[in-house]
């Protein structure tokens, strides 16, 4: 049986690092012009909970409550077709959920029953942006010191240009897009983090066996080897991935909406920055055999042998 031919994945290595770029600037540059829809949990605002007869049709609540005159509103399911669960910024007032209670009660055919009101303050919404920033960097503190500790500090380095390439993206697009950014979002982001970093080492730890059994090659062909040996794998567990979060997507409501979309881009993006990221950093830091081989003994330490 012949054996694969090498793919030349560095081959578009230049325009993968000017796609890459165009896109870390658009994203940087919608973040600070543009910023993020921040959510309910950050921003602060009033939460209403109400339960009908029958399923609810969400969209329907969601354009009678703007019709009524509140503004920035999410509606969605609440553990059943039922119950719905209203978010505004509106700042919560004392009869501010009998007011919402009977302008969907006068919209409605059937009884709607409220379940509850609550205000989310903004202090702790602050808090929460301000300890998720910090669990993010934390995250990528650790996996720089382990992917260091584990292959060698070029690898580190590849890693976490590739993770903070996916995590400004995916903040990008929900900028861009003013798609709302919540705490589900988050935890979408430190879960692409550890998707993207385990594509990434399984490239890594193949580059280094090759550098290291591999002797009369140039490091652009041992990488361009290394990944087409991968890509296989690489595929089967992104596709599946992939086909799992597009049923989120799809059939899971609007209540975990955005956590799909969120992983589902960083699926996407991780594995490109798996191969066209973390490899190409590696070519422009001049990786070679000699960074991945064990240092060789000194004569003092050769004579201390038993």
């Amino acid at each position: 049986m012949s054996e694969i031919k090498d793919m030349n994945f560095m081959g578009m290595r230049k325009i993968a690092a000017a796609l890459s770029i165009v896109l870390i600037l658009t994203s940087i540059g919608s973040l600070i012009f543009q910023g993020l829809k921040l959510g309910l949990d950050f921003t602060g605002g009033t939460l209403i909970e109400v339960a009908y007869e029958t399923s609810a049709n969400v969209n329907d609540i969601r354009k009678t409550l703007e019709v009524n005159g509140y503004e920035d509103v999410t509606v969605q399911h609440f553990g059943s077709e039922e119950d719905v669960l209203v978010r505004m910024k509106e700042a919560y007032r004392a009869n501010l959920g009998d007011e919402v209670l009977l302008v969907l009660q006068n919209a409605s055919e059937e009884d709607v029953v409220l379940r509850r009101a609550e205000f989310v303050g903004s202090q702790v919404g602050e808090e929460l942006r301000d300890e998720g920033g910090l669990a993010l960097l934390l995250a990528l503190a650790v996996v720089m010191i382990y992917v260091a500790a584990r292959f060698q500090f070029k690898f580190s380095v590849g890693a976490v240009v590739a993770l903070m390439h996916d995590v400004i993206i995916i903040l990008g697009f929900f900028s861009l897009m003013q798609i709302e950014f919540d705490l589900t979002v988050l935890a979408a982001l430190l879960a692409v983090i550890g998707y993207s970093l385990n594509d990434t080492i399984v490239v890594a730890d193949r580059i280094r066996e090759n550098f290291r059994i591999i002797r009369q090659m140039q490091p652009i062909d041992v990488i361009n080897r290394s990944l087409t040996q991968t890509l296989g794998r690489t595929l089967v567990t992104s596709l599946t991935t992939l086909l799992v979060l597009l049923a989120l997507l799809w059939v899971g409501g609007e209540l975990i909406h955005n956590f799909a979309l969120a992983l589902t881009i960083g699926v996407v993006v991780g594995t490109y920055s798996s191969i066209y990221v973390s490899a190409n950093i590696l070519l422009y830091m001049d990786i070679s055999r000699e960074d991945l081989l064990p240092p060789e003994e000194t004569e003092e330490e050769l004579d201390d042998r038993p």
